[in-house]
């Protein structure tokens, strides 16, 4: 009797087992395993659709790679870029980043948009054990992108191509990226501190937090040649390093290179500012920034954009730009678009009111897809 009663429970479980034994085989034939940009070992599925990133620069770097795949936001977009944004895009959640700044990341919300994988961003920062315990608990294949540099853009490209079955426009990009980072290179070499035009970079709306000059937030200062007055290492993510004015006096930039709007009629209308050499001589150059900033918050691969336009502000002998030109060819290769005249005006004239309606033209095609 006892044989009799447990042989329907045999079976059954011999049934359980086979059904286990054929997902564990369907899900290792759409599987594959592959080394990430530091070195960890991530089971990933052999197509990847729906891609989650984890902080702003990764986002960038996938609006123009395969922004198809994009699932959420880390950061949402002022209404002054939105003709520039594919509507798709400017639509998603936005759900925060993997980094201390601003609003987190929540596992469960992650888990609910489904992505096949999270692309996280590792720099000298970056605390990369913590954002993997954070999304532990989801299941969801965490890959790590390295981009301690621009230099190191297009390697990140490439290899976030091969990821997501992009390779061709991931080629095309870290080409032309290779290709300016080169350019400015052979133009302006290596030059001595003596002959670098000396920079302050204000990011705040009175204009007294800055970046050392060893720090990502400042590369594109760097690369441009330009001498960042403020000399340290950086020893945190977020920056943005408080400042008196007394010490920006001291400094005395030729040129001072604003990130916040805000700061513009404070510079130009502040009697307490008027001394600087830079405000005296007119040098105060607003960081275009839609639909993503040229140079930095966040540091992506505008820089090879941004750098440019700031060798020819810093240096227009040694690196002579046709801006219209250069800007309307990017943005047409990393963004997918067309911009009008009026277009152009919006993003390089700082007088230029935020565009409510633009006339950019997004193009849903393969291109960018």
């Amino acid at each position: 009797m006892l044989a009799l009663s447990v042989f329907p429970h045999a079976r059954t479980w011999r049934r359980l087992m086979l059904a286990m034994l054929l997902a564990i085989a369907t899900a290792s034939a759409s599987a594959r395993e592959i080394v990430d940009m530091v070195g960890r070992k991530v089971v990933v599925p052999d197509r990847i659709t729906r891609a989650l990133s984890a902080a702003p620069p990764i986002a960038v770097l996938q609006y123009a790679l395969a922004r198809d795949t994009m699932v959420g936001l880390n950061l949402g977009f002022q209404p002054g870029d939105l003709p520039y944004i594919d509507p798709r895009v400017a639509a998603l959640p936005v759900i925060g980043s993997a980094f201390s700044a601003g609003r987190m990341i929540n596992p469960e919300t992650a888990m609910s948009l489904k992505p096949d994988i999270i692309l996280a961003w590792q720099n000298p920062t970056v605390d990369r054990a913590r954002i993997e315990e954070n999304f532990a608990k989801t299941g969801i294949p965490v890959v790590f992108i390295k981009l301690d540099d621009l230099r190191d853009w297009p390697a990140g490209l490439e290899f976030v191509g091969t990821l997501l079955g992009r390779e061709a426009r991931a080629k095309l990009l870290a080409d032309d990226l290779r290709a300016s980072l080169a350019k400015v290179d052979q133009a302006l070499g290596a030059m001595p501190d003596a002959e670098r035009v000396r920079v302050y970079y204000a990011e705040s709306p009175d204009g007294l937090a800055t970046d050392c000059h060893h720090s990502f937030h400042t590369e594109a200062i760097e690369l441009a040649r330009g001498y960042n007055v403020y000399r340290c290492e950086q020893r945190e993510h977020t920056g943005m390093k408080r400042v008196s004015l007394e010490q920006v006096i001291a400094f005395d930039p030729q040129v001072i290179l604003v990130q916040d709007p805000a700061f513009l009629p404070v510079v130009r209308n502040d009697a307490r500012w008027k001394n600087l050499s830079a405000v005296r001589n007119g040098r105060i150059v607003a960081i275009p920034r839609s639909p993503f900033n040229w140079i930095d918050r966040p540091p992506s691969l505008m820089r090879a954009l941004g750098m440019q336009w700031l060798a020819n502000q810093l240096y227009p002998a040694r690196y002579p730009l046709h801006l219209r030109m250069e800007v309307r060819r990017f943005y047409k290769l990393y963004l997918d678009l067309d911009l009008s005249d009026a277009d152009l005006a919006r993003l390089l004239d700082s007088n230029t009111p935020p565009a409510s309606e633009g006339n950019a033209h997004v193009h849903h095609h393969a291109a960018a897809s």
